[in-house]
């Protein structure tokens, strides 16, 4: 009972505390409750598109019924105006609102509830290639094959730009974990954070990151905000939304803020990395008995060094993208994984192996507490970047490690991908040489992505059409040796950074 009574008011998700349920439980009615008893002028519909951006539908509440109606029905959208591979010919969409993402909106000046839809066709059935829809299949499809589930977190990176303060300058390159008054914009950070958590955004911790440095007058801090682990359909969301609130306060604060991957040579780029961890009956098995990586979670690490490089298809989804996956920055560009290691695609992070209790070690005069915390325990994809689309990387990562547990060899295979040195020092270079290479521009990862499409349509996942669609826009950047051609010509360099420079 004393947790029970505790946890409303630790919540910081302003509409849990209001109707005093999960946010996952709530229903139509709970919605027209909180709209009657407080005063809410106005309801928006907001969705996903093809550009990976919310997009937004506004209704003014005009009566009872019409609340009724609209909760019930939904709207009509056109789809050809938001996916590229739904024709104009028959574009009519449904958007029917998914009660258990209702928030109550912090931007709008007018009291205002918010909430994503799901889109469905002319026949009232989920549209094929509805990105919620298109998460939920590849759930299906691993629990079908293996039993599991998948829960997963991403890393948002991101640089705030301004006019360039001269106090307390932070060292080029050095804003890792930074305080201020060296950062800059810590209290904004730790406001989108607030912002992100009372629209239902679990969050784990933010921080400064590596990157910041000066250019042109601008200073450029590189931060970071880290969710804590849920269902991939939530954690696609909480990515989704989270991009919208960090632009939306920027814009208030008269900031600027880009997730692209890349900003100039030889500085950090800002990454989407994933971390990942497969669920039986609600406990995580990334562990065996012996707090060793487990069968499981070695066959997915297998299924994704197999579909590593289609996988950038749906994570890196620019020509900026590849600027960034290049030796020396802490980016991956080669197929290996590995423990503790940063120049590796899958990383096995520190996860709390170690049955030392290290807090009554530092305080002596707190009473033991022995947590299970094995469930800590994820693998990380590093490749994804903030122009991916949230819901296809889900997706192509569920589908992944899906994977490795069809094939045979999946743990002969996760064998011969460990790396346990840093692939780029000069005496790894046979190690190096060994291992297959992620793409190296868009055309290269369309080309990956038809080699491999069987195993994203298998069950159902991707649609064909989805597919194409995604390979044709790919092509279309006709990027092949773009880096090399626009390597060391700084000028060039910052004209494609600004063309995709709000990308995701």
């Amino acid at each position: 009972m004393e947790n029970a009574n505790r946890q409303p008011r630790l919540c910081p998700n302003r509409l849990v505390e209001a109707l005093g349920k999960d946010q996952k439980d709530f229903t139509r009615d709970d919605i027209i409750r909180y709209v009657v008893d407080n005063g809410i002028k106005m309801v928006n519909f907001m969705y996903p598109a093809g550009d990976s951006r919310v997009k937004t539908l506004n209704f003014v509440i005009n009566d009872y019924d019409y609340l009724e109606t609209i909760l019930t029905c939904g709207e009509r959208v056109d789809g050809s105006s938001l996916f590229s591979y739904i024709e104009a010919g028959n574009s009519d969409l449904y958007v029917i609102p998914r009660f258990n993402t209702a928030f109550i909106d912090p931007f709008a000046e007018i009291p205002t509830v918010s909430m994503l839809c799901s889109f469905f066709n002319k026949d009232g059935e989920v549209l094929d290639c509805s990105p919620d829809n298109l998460v939920r299949k590849a759930v299906k499809s691993l629990k079908d094959v293996t039993g599991l589930t998948f829960d997963a977190m991403g890393e948002l990176e991101y640089y705030v730009v301004a006019d360039e303060n001269p106090l307390f300058p932070a060292k080029d390159q050095r804003g890792y974990h930074e305080s201020s008054p060296y950062a800059k914009f810590n209290d904004f950070r730790a406001e989108c954070m607030l912002a992100i958590a009372q629209i239902g955004g679990r969050i784990k911790y933010g921080h400064s990151e590596v990157g910041n440095f000066t250019m042109d007058g601008k200073v450029y801090e590189q931060n970071e905000i880290e969710f804590l682990p849920t269902p991939i359909e939530t954690a696609a969301d909480q990515i989704l939304l989270a991009k919208w609130v960090i632009r939306n306060l920027a814009f208030r604060h008269s900031l600027d803020v880009t997730f692209a991957p890349k900003i100039t040579a030889g500085k950090a780029g800002s990454g989407l990395h994933i971390h990942m961890r497969l669920m039986r009956d609600g406990r995580n098995v990334m562990l065996d008995a012996d707090r060793r990586l487990s069968v499981e979670a070695r066959k997915a690490i297998a299924g994704m060094m197999l579909m590593a490089q289609s996988i950038t298809a749906f994570g890196n989804k620019i020509p900026t993208s590849y600027f960034r996956l290049v030796p020396h920055q802490e980016a991956p560009t080669n197929i290996c994984w590995g423990d503790r290691n940063r120049s590796v695609l899958v990383r096995v992070p520190l996860g709390w192996t170690t049955t030392v209790d290290m807090s009554s070690i530092v305080n002596p005069a707190s009473r033991p507490l022995h947590l299970d915390i094995t469930g800590k325990q994820t693998v990380e994809m590093r490749s994804p970047d903030g122009s991916a689309d949230i819901y296809q990387l889900m997706a192509g990562l569920c589908v992944a490690c899906r994977h490795g547990f069809e094939v045979e060899d999946a743990l002969k295979i996760a064998d011969d991908k460990y790396v346990d040195v840093d692939i780029h020092k000069p005496e790894n270079a046979a190690k190096l040489a060994s291992l297959d290479a992620l793409p190296k521009c868009c055309t290269e990862s369309a080309d990956c992505l038809e080699d491999q499409r069987a195993v994203y349509e298998q069950y159902g996942v991707f649609s064909p059409s989805m597919i194409d669609g995604i390979i044709r826009e790919l092509r279309a950047y006709d990027d092949a040796d773009l880096y090399a051609k626009v390597k060391g010509d700084r000028d060039e360099e910052l004209r494609l950074v600004e063309r995709y420079y709000h990308c995701g």
